[in-house]
């Protein structure tokens, strides 16, 4: 791996070690996934502004996040199911996340559970929760994560069941599977993978083995419980219930409008996730980095944003973090680690997008993360970024 030169080379390594019904699910989107490549598309509209004869012989890439000191501005979110991509996949991004002094967000549907990621990574953890139907399994992960010592809380808002992800379908990779000839001559042609997950402890959603109201612990019985627990009803009145169970730093993740993010900010959320899950819910969202100003503008310094969708590349942070962003959180990147090498291959990633943030501040002529400001870009119309509604990228610093 000491080769691959940047994400994508560490993308083609998952896509051939993978069987293709698995990366298939973590590359795919719902529908046509016009919302998935609106995230990429996003960061093209911008170009830079670099400063010249600027003293850059030292960069300063570190930030802060909810208090937490960050070695650079990029942490791992929650993606389902990582521990079906190399054995105690989340334990393995966890440490990774530790090591290079990030922070890891480990999912309700995780493979690996709560505990067994806080005994491997006494680092920074936040734990990612969606309002279940029955609230007293809500309730019970809210108390285990406190209990292990997780540091905030990230409750995802724009799940009120699955998107439409039709790779998925086609792949029979639902609930419940449906098997394929495909599907078997795919494994028989990925061997190394199947032998990796022999050593797996299991494959299914680790946080719900011991929940009462399952008769059965089989993978397909606890992932059919899942399936059927997301809530159409959940409101703001399930934050302000939330809010009762979790003493520490409250996050809300999925936010894509202004309305939304001053709701956000009025309820008392520390922190705001921009993000369109991906493209994997709503199909035909703009992408995540073009809602970013608005929600800056609206929150007016009173919650800390983070940018979740489409970042492949440093110079893609470096335009989040210039538009208001303090940090920006990665999916699908640490996954192709995860695939390609374990644990080192999520180091390899963060360790590729620091270069590259590095080096992007070194070019721009601006030494530290903590001073990029939208008058480093310019606008999808060419103008200078630091007009309209993207000032406020600037009154956030400035304050």
């Amino acid at each position: 791996m000491a080769r691959f030169a940047n994400i994508e080379d560490v993308r083609q390594r998952a896509r051939r070690r993978l069987p293709r019904f698995l990366f298939d699910f973590v590359e795919g989107g719902a529908d046509d996934e016009v919302t998935v490549h609106a995230n990429r598309r996003a960061f093209g509209d911008y170009s830079f502004r670099a400063r010249t004869l600027v003293d850059v012989s030292t960069r300063d890439l570190s930030t802060t996040l909810l208090g937490q000191p960050l070695a650079l501005p990029v942490i791992l979110g929650p993606v389902g199911l990582a521990g079906l991509l190399a054995p105690r996949g989340e334990v393995l991004a966890a440490e990774a996340a530790a090591r290079k002094e990030t922070v890891f967000v480990l999912s309700t549907m995780s493979v690996c559970t709560i505990e067994e990621v806080a005994a491997a990574a006494p680092a920074s953890r936040w734990f990612q929760l969606y309002i279940w139907k029955d609230r007293e399994v809500t309730r019970s992960l809210v108390e285990r994560a406190r209990a292990a010592g997780y540091s905030a809380l990230c409750l995802t808002v724009d799940v009120p069941d699955m998107g439409n992800r039709e790779r998925d379908v086609r792949n029979g990779f639902v609930v419940p599977p449906r098997p394929t000839p495909s599907n078997v001559l795919d494994l028989l042609l990925h061997l190394g993978w199947v032998m990796r997950m022999t050593r797996s402890p299991r494959a299914t959603f680790g946080n719900f083995l011991d929940t009462k109201a399952l008769s059965r612990r089989d993978a397909v019985s606890v992932a059919g419980y899942t399936s059927r627990q997301f809530d159409q009803s959940v409101t703001w009145a399930d934050v302000e219930w939330l809010r009762g169970l979790w003493p520490g730093p409250l996050v809300l993740k999925g936010i894509t409008t202004a309305e939304d993010a001053r709701r956000a900010v009025q309820h008392g959320v520390e922190a705001i996730v921009v993000s369109n899950h991906g493209g994997r819910q709503l199909d035909g969202l703009p992408g995540a980095l073009d809602v970013l100003p608005e929600i800056v503008e609206a929150v007016e310094g009173r919650a800390e944003i983070v940018l979740d969708g489409g970042v492949r590349r440093g110079s893609d942070v470096v335009k989040a973090l210039a538009l208001g962003a303090r940090a920006c959180m990665i999916g699908r990147p640490f996954l192709y680690g995860l695939a390609a090498g374990g644990q080192s291959g999520v180091e390899l990633v963060l360790e590729l997008l620091r270069k590259e943030i590095d080096r992007t501040l070194l070019l721009l002529g601006c030494p530290r993360v903590a001073q990029l400001d939208a008058s480093y870009l310019r606008g999808p119309e060419g103008a200078h970024a630091g007009s309209g509604i993207q000032r406020a990228a600037l009154k956030r610093l400035a304050g």
